[in-house]
């Protein structure tokens, strides 16, 4: 145990400490003492500063003999010695115990009750505070009372540099976890998604040891209790097709499946924000009022408005808000197994079908891709589109080798006789310059097909690059877009792209083909169509 968690569990603290603050009291503060604005929803805009998205290229983890067996080293889990964790956490410490204010947040990761853990956050910015009292599951004050020690602790030193002189510390920036000591440090960073991301990259590492799959994808529920997760990359819809007015909303960002079914992993939802109204999305709009957390978001000075369409801070700007400001929402969140695995894919390329059925070595060889794709303008040098294959859809949170999860997944929805669709939210009859993107009212008839049970009753047709099973036919989307090839003006051009992707997803899938399972190789595309 830190010193400065001592002092603050012993009450030895000069400056003041606001544990569990209610939420008016932390936006008061966010206003008063952290360069805070008051918009005219209600809710606070603040402002992380210099990063205003995550730095996975600054993440570290201990190397220490509990779990350094069990960790997939390489780029995205960069080993940090155990000397350097505690320079980085004493350096943290020090800053924390040298500001006028502190802030700590205790809360639940998880809500089924047998796999949560206890998380406590200490931090000096208020709106830091805020956000996490939206995100963790907060207990209830008898759960307070009795709250004791935490599982693990996060020091959210983000104002303080980190030192590159550090072993293992590479700049100013530094987001590094030790598994064995269950202690989390930031520094250089006051981006709060670091804080949300570190959880789930812990409960990544807890969950499969006790044999319960964790997941990057958000859950909802129908009227018959059939529950739908869906899989996708930033960009895809995963938030906005989850937030279904005719379903309830389990989570949208992190969930677990274990042998009774599934449960979100937080207490909140974290949605983007840019280019955000109540008539494209009601639900996530309705939910930005008092209590709720705006993120780099301009606001006019005079009338206090949100300007949803202003990206000149960043395009990643983001509102944070409690899940039961959704009216939908399933609480507790929690759910039954899974009737429909959804994965999303924003394909910038114009090749991949809105909608194709998966059989299960498709299912496992796609979520092991997690493909989508960058287009022009959208981050600096992109001029075309690029494709991005993230594992799991959610490479950046893994501790585990990838084909760890996969495995699991396969296995509960072998179990659970679970289907697979592979939704394109990205663009149809050309790539992206040429083609149009997929208007987002034919993929929510596509959610829709899937949940009423209709694509199960329609004639598929093969595609012959990637093998998928397209439907003929979907309600209220027209049948000339559901075959991408058939959508293409230029045959030839589609033919060239079409392989050229497939190519792409080959090359990607060369790093997981040692400790496959045997047939995850069988459901990736044909690179000899004529």
């Amino acid at each position: 145990m830190s010193s400065l968690l001592a002092a603050l569990n012993q009450g030895d603290f000069e400056a003041p400490v606001f544990r569990n603050a209610a939420p008016a009291i932390l936006m008061e503060h966010a206003v008063i003492h952290d360069a805070g604005q008051l918009s005219d929803l209600g809710t606070i805009v603040s402002f992380s500063g210099e990063k205003t998205g995550r730095c996975p290229k600054d993440k570290r983890v201990v190397a220490e003999p509990t779990s350094e067996a069990d960790v997939w080293w390489g780029p995205v889990n960069i080993a940090l010695p155990d000397s350097s964790f505690t320079q980085l956490q004493e350096l943290a410490t020090t800053f924390l115990d040298s500001q006028p204010r502190l802030y700590v947040v205790d809360g639940f990761a998880g809500w089924d009750s047998e796999h949560r853990i206890k998380v406590r956050i200490v931090c000096s910015r208020p709106y830091h505070a805020l956000f996490m009292h939206n995100m963790l599951i907060r207990p209830t004050e008898e759960e307070l009372e009795s709250f004791g020690e935490p599982d693990y602790v996060i020091y959210n030193a983000g104002q303080c540099s980190a030192q590159p002189d550090i072993e293992g510390v590479t700049g100013s920036t530094s987001v590094a976890v030790h598994f064995d000591r269950r202690e989390m440090v930031i520094l250089g960073t006051e981006y709060a998604g670091e804080m949300k991301k570190g959880v789930f990259t812990i409960m990544n590492y807890i969950m499969p040891r006790e044999d319960v799959l964790s997941m990057h994808c958000s859950a909802n529920e129908g009227k018959d209790g059939d529950v739908s997760l869906f899989f996708g990359l930033s960009g895809t819809g995963k938030t906005t097709l989850s937030a279904d007015p005719h379903r309830d909303l389990i989570g949208d960002d992190e969930h677990c499946w274990t042998d009774r079914g599934v449960f979100n992993i937080e207490g909140g939802c974290y949605a983007k924000c840019l280019g955000l109204s109540y008539e494209r999305e009601p639900e996530i709009f309705s939910s930005i009022k008092f209590g709720a957390v705006l993120e780099n978001t301009t606001i006019d000075p005079h009338t206090r408005s949100v300007d949803f369409e202003d990206g000149s801070l960043t395009q990643n700007t983001r509102v944070s808000y409690p899940i039961d400001f959704i009216p939908h929402a399933k609480i507790p969140c929690v759910g039954g197994h899974p009737k429909n695995i959804i994965l999303l894919t924003c394909d910038a390329f114009g090749v991949l079908p809105p909608v194709s059925k998966l059989n299960p070595q498709q299912a496992m060889y796609h979520f092991i891709s997690g493909y989508t794709a960058k287009v022009a303008g959208t981050e600096q040098g992109v001029t075309e589109p690029t494709a991005t294959f993230s594992a799991c859809f959610g490479a950046a949170f893994l501790v585990w080798h990838p084909n760890k999860y996969a495995q699991m997944l396969a296995e509960k929805m072998d179990q659970h006789a679970a289907d697979a669709w592979l939704i394109n939210t990205g663009w149809i009859g050309g790539a992206f310059g040429t083609g149009q993107r997929i208007p987002l009212g034919y993929t929510r008839a596509i959610i829709d097909a899937i949940h009423g049970g209709h694509l199960e009753q329609v004639e598929m047709i093969q595609d012959d690059f990637f093998g998928l099973a397209i439907p003929q036919e979907c309600p209220g989307v027209p049948q000339e877009v559901l075959q991408p090839r058939l959508a293409w003006n230029d045959q030839d051009s589609y033919q060239e792209t079409a392989l050229h992707l497939a190519k792409l997803f080959d090359q990607n899938f060369h790093q997981y083909r040692e400790g496959a399972s045997d047939g995850i190789a069988e459901g990736g595309p044909s690179l000899t169509v004529s």
